[in-house]
């Protein structure tokens, strides 16, 4: 951690007689009598915008618990000083440690509720996070017209402060771009302007079209009270937002609070020893699988890699310091050594190399685990007994994909985890419409061979859940928007026209009856459209992912290692634009199967207690206790320096990240509670 941030943290956590927090400046010592609870808890004051949207989506994401008052509701409560705080045990109580409004003062400005909102802040230092206004001497910043400007911000570029990476915002290296998706329509709106006496700026930009730069963030002290002064509307989905929203929670909460965030990226290789069918361009189908009538013939070769895509793929992994997780099927490969003499060069250099990589159990043939598929048709359907009953792939065939595969691994050396899986096409798992519920052989097998986490797909199933009939959870993956059935760039691009373009323009149509998707102006050309704008588009869309609190893994197959080995452009474009934006103490976290899916567990069991309200948890001057349901682990953000309270001793707490440290954390043996001392 930066010398920087130390600083302050220290600020944040100085608290005076009245409870008040205060930034730089040394505070009279309080006692115990007088230190007031403060709960940890965010009051969020909503109107609706996708500004208020944002935060309240990145405190849920966190796993911070707020109160929502909503501006539209007319039975909401109204904001007293009784709804702000009470006395507990003879300790006067503050409710919230922070409070997202709207603008500075959403109540009007000497409304009642506004009046007891501000005295409220005074009394026990409790920071408000204007989610977007504009520029004037109130909120601490000139009128625009004054050296200043207003309007659309698409393109431009912002500059995190010396203030603001010594501040909330020291995770960042510097500077960041907003989004510019489309030349056509503004995507962005905001005010630059110059601060005033008591206003210190986070994020700057050059003024458009005048000199100097101006603020887009920053905090306005004043009448005994802080705000972080938000000038530039955005939504949560926006990268200049995900970019900035750690900081924005790290600020509100004054660096502790429950809940955590990381930015996760973790890629599985499908199919590895296998080979795909590949994208027929004349046909537009891929011959070999489940997409094309029986009149297409299969000229196609299939995509596999070679030992020289190995080597390239351990080279890139110890180039780019990450690791790629290898998802195998054993018995294809065993196949295509049987077919070639005995002999299979990139069987030996995975091998070779597989201390580089983390291997997850694909199962050995890749066999389709769920109905068994009457194929006659296009597309496929679950074949029928002769009661009209669902014939389905049996228990012992599941089995014997699972422990095939992992003993296979085994005898190898290959360092596997046995409660990891993800079946080929995540059969066995309902699939819509075909098989609208998992095979109920499946769950059984699972449990028999150890399997605690098997892969779903994201786009059918982007909430985890148990395999039905059993305990297995699911692992939902993101499928990447580069294609299993495509080893070249033109291939790519051509199957890529095919699905977004009209049927005008040569393509399927299907993006003008699916109400999810959007048509291309035109074909892309296929000698440069993938490098072009599939990739930026995709890594786009999965950088996004990463800032957004998101561990779910992403999946592409082996066949983009090989040929054209078009994943890596993607990937090297994802992490060059993840280092280039984040500080060294802020890295990716990648995660194995297992682990992402006991984080999801985590998040679902912490909501679950959240939501049932079962979490007490507050701070008295530098002590803070939570309690939870038993068997419930904790999540918790707090500065360097904190410490855990045992019975008789004090052990450091948490893993350091992005300036702070974070833990799912539990009480210490014979304790009932979780007690943390802050530095």
């Amino acid at each position: 951690m930066t010398h920087r941030a130390h600083r302050w943290r220290a600020a944040t956590v100085t608290v005076t007689v009245a409870g008040m927090i205060t930034l730089g400046l040394a505070a009279p010592a309080a006692s115990a009598a007088t230190d007031p609870r403060i709960d940890l808890k965010v009051l969020v004051v909503d109107d609706g915008s996708s500004s208020v949207g944002a935060i309240t989506a990145q405190l849920k994401s966190e796993g911070i618990p707020y109160t929502t008052v909503n501006l539209d509701d007319s039975g909401r409560p109204t904001v007293t000083a009784a709804f702000l705080s009470d006395t507990v045990d003879g300790r006067p109580r503050a409710k919230f440690q922070g409070v997202v409004l709207p603008n500075e003062a959403p109540f009007g400005a000497d409304s009642a509720e506004q009046t007891a909102l501000e005295a409220y802040e005074k009394t026990y230092g409790i920071p408000q996070l204007d989610a977007y206004t504009w520029a004037h001497p109130e909120v601490g910043l000139d009128y625009t017209d004054d050296d200043g400007y207003a309007g659309p911000l698409d393109g431009r570029t912002a500059t995190v402060t010396t203030a603001g990476r010594a501040g909330p915002f020291g995770y960042l290296k510097g500077s960041f771009s907003f989004e510019d998706n489309s030349p056509t329509v503004d995507e962005s709106y905001g005010f630059v302007a110059q601060p005033r006496t008591g206003f210190t700026s986070y994020v700057d930009t050059p003024v458009p079209g005048g000199t100097g730069t101006g603020s887009l963030l920053g905090e306005y002290a004043h009448d005994g009270r802080r705000e972080l002064v938000v000038t530039f509307a955005y939504n949560q989905y926006q990268q200049q937002f995900r970019v900035l929203a750690r900081g924005m929670v790290e600020w509100l909460t004054q660096g502790v609070h429950l809940g955590q965030a990381r930015n996760y990226f973790a890629v599985h290789v499908d199919d590895v020893f296998a080979s795909d069918a590949r994208w027929d361009t004349e046909y537009n189908c891929t011959p070999g699988d489940l997409d094309c009538g029986s009149g297409v013939p299969d000229t196609t070769t299939p995509i596999r890699m070679t030992a020289a895509d190995a080597q390239y793929a351990a080279a890139w992994e110890q180039s780019h310091d990450f690791t790629l997780d290898l998802l195998f099927n054993a018995g294809a490969g065993e196949q295509w050594k049987s077919d070639n003499g005995g002999k299979d060069p990139l069987t030996d250099q995975l091998l070779a190399d597989k201390a580089d990589y983390r291997w997850v159990n694909h199962t050995y043939t890749h066999l389709f685990l769920g109905c068994v598929q009457d194929t006659s048709t296009v597309p496929w359907s679950c074949a029928k007994n002769a009661d009209g009953s669902t014939q389905w792939v049996s228990r012992s065939d599941i089995s014997a994909e699972i422990a095939n595969n992992y003993d296979w691994a085994v005898q190898h050396g290959l360092p596997v985890d046995r409660s990891e899986l993800v079946t080929g096409e995540h059969s066995g798992l309902k699939t819509l419409p075909q098989q609208p519920q998992d095979n109920p052989n499946l769950a059984p097998a699972l449990t028999a061979n150890g399997v605690q986490w098997t892969g779903s797909d994201n786009s059918r199933e982007p909430e985890q859940r148990a395999v039905t009939g059993g305990s297995t959870l699911t692992v939902p993956r993101y499928p990447m928007n580069v294609y299993y059935n495509a080893g070249t760039t033109t291939e790519m691009a051509d199957e890529y026209n095919w699905i977004y373009t009209s049927k005008a323009d040569g393509g399927s149509g299907l993006c003008e009856n699916n109400p999810t998707s959007t048509c291309l102006d035109k074909p892309l050309d296929t000698a440069t459209g993938y490098l072009d704008h599939i990739v930026p588009a995709e890594a786009h869309t999965d950088l996004g992912h990463v800032l957004s609190n998101d561990p779910r893994p992403h999946y592409a197959h082996q066949t983009n290692l090989a040929e054209d080995r078009i994943l890596y452009p993607v990937l090297d474009r994802v992490l060059g634009d993840y280092r280039a934006l984040f500080a060294d103490d802020t890295p990716i976290v990648n995660l194995r199967e297992s682990a992402i899916g006991a984080e999801l567990q985590n998040r679902a069991k912490w909501q679950t207690a959240l939501d049932a309200g079962q979490v007490t948890a507050y701070r008295i001057g530098n002590t803070v206790t939570v309690t939870a349901p038993s068997g419930t682990k904790i999540p918790v953000t707090a500065p360097e320096g904190t410490r855990q309270q045992l019975v008789l001793s004090t052990v450091t707490f948490g893993t350091a990240y992005a300036g702070d440290r974070q833990a799912w954390a539990t009480p210490g043996l014979l304790q009932s509670a979780l007690t943390l001392k802050l530095p």
